[in-house]
């Protein structure tokens, strides 16, 4: 089931071919067609299949059993309000309000572009970084955002910014509460996947030395983009081909089979004496093809803009099974 938040009500729908069914309005029909009065159906409806995306999340195995019944129904009810052409609706993130983490540096080929000018790197492997990166542990980063931008969101190039980059990447979103999780029970708290673009800031002055920052690379207005959809109970997240294009052109091709650290792994890592809700957000990390490891930097240490992002760029970033997160990078206002 691809399900997809839409209208100005940010409402549950499920993206059904070149429409999409509202969730809630269509299980409330269901209702009231086996006798429940109105009101009534449309209180349980809520109760059941609520039409928020992190209330639905949070209802768990049972809200999308009940979803498969509102999709049934909405295709052979002819009552306005439960489907709507897709093309003509507005599609937001999938985004559940909660914590989006994102792993960093976990592709061997896009580590080898970023780092094939360090000392000790110039003759590396790819199997070579990955038996550094797995010796060396994990790392990652939060996000903060208070708004995440959808398919067709308009991204705000940073005022503070001068190489600013793309990342196209895979997320799954977790449907169960747990902690101290292990790495072979993800299976179990995996509740569907969808893409992300974790835009960055590229300038020296904004990665800071330190341990431990506030991130100001990667938490800016507008630097997380995701969508189209969540994909429930289709997919394998070990196994899903992505592709970034800019303005037409291919910059990124691979597959998750190449993470450093599956989801299972950073699943059991971040929930360590730490409790993860339904909702929250895991993003996998990006592959080779970015402007930073696709650009060396020159004999000065800088890098060419030529592959960076500029107002006007437009940024797809697809995969088959879950659709296409498109997004046009803007001036800053």
């Amino acid at each position: 089931m691809n399900i997809v938040v839409f209208g100005p009500d940010h409402r549950v729908g499920a993206l059904v071919g070149d429409e999409i069914v509202d969730i809630n309005r269509a299980f409330t029909h269901f209702l009231v067609a086996r006798g429940h009065p109105e009101t009534a159906a449309a209180e349980l409806a809520e109760a059941r299949t609520p039409a928020a995306l992190s209330r639905f999340i949070e209802a768990g195995r049972a809200a999308l059993d009940d979803a498969r019944l509102a999709v049934e129904t909405a295709t052979i009810a002819d009552v306005p309000g439960l489907r709507h052409p897709a093309a003509a609706t507005r599609i937001h993130a999938p985004w559940p309000g909660r914590r989006i983490a994102c792993a960093g540096g976990n592709y061997a080929d896009h580590l080898l572009g970023m780092f094939r000018h360090r000392p000790g790197y110039e003759d590396a492997t790819a199997a070579a970084i990955t038996e550094r990166t797995r010796e060396s542990g994990q790392w990652g980063f939060w996000k903060v955002p208070h708004e995440v931008a959808g398919p067709g969101d308009p991204v705000v190039f940073p005022s503070r910014c001068t190489y600013f980059d793309y990342e196209g990447e895979v997320a799954v979103i977790l449907g169960r509460r747990g902690k101290d999780i292990a790495a072979a029970d993800a299976d179990s708290y995996v509740w569907g996947v969808t893409l992300l673009n974790d835009w960055s800031k590229r300038d020296p002055s904004t990665n800071s030395p330190r341990a431990m920052s506030y991130n100001l690379q990667k938490n800016f207005d507008t630097s997380t983009s995701l969508g189209p959809c969540i994909v429930v109970d289709e997919l394998d997240w070990r196994d899903i081909d992505v592709e970034t294009r800019v303005n037409g052109t291919v910059r990124q091709r691979y597959n998750t089979g190449g993470m450093i650290f599956g989801f299972g792994e950073i699943l059991e890592y971040l929930s360590a004496d730490f409790t993860m809700v339904p909702g929250d957000v895991i993003s996998g990390g990006t592959d080779a093809g970015t402007a930073a490891d696709s650009t060396p930097p020159g004999p000065d240490g800088r890098r060419a803009l030529d592959l960076f992002l500029k107002p006007g760029d437009v940024v797809e970033v697809g995969s088959p099974p879950i659709g296409l997160l498109r997004n046009t990078v803007v001036a800053p206002h």
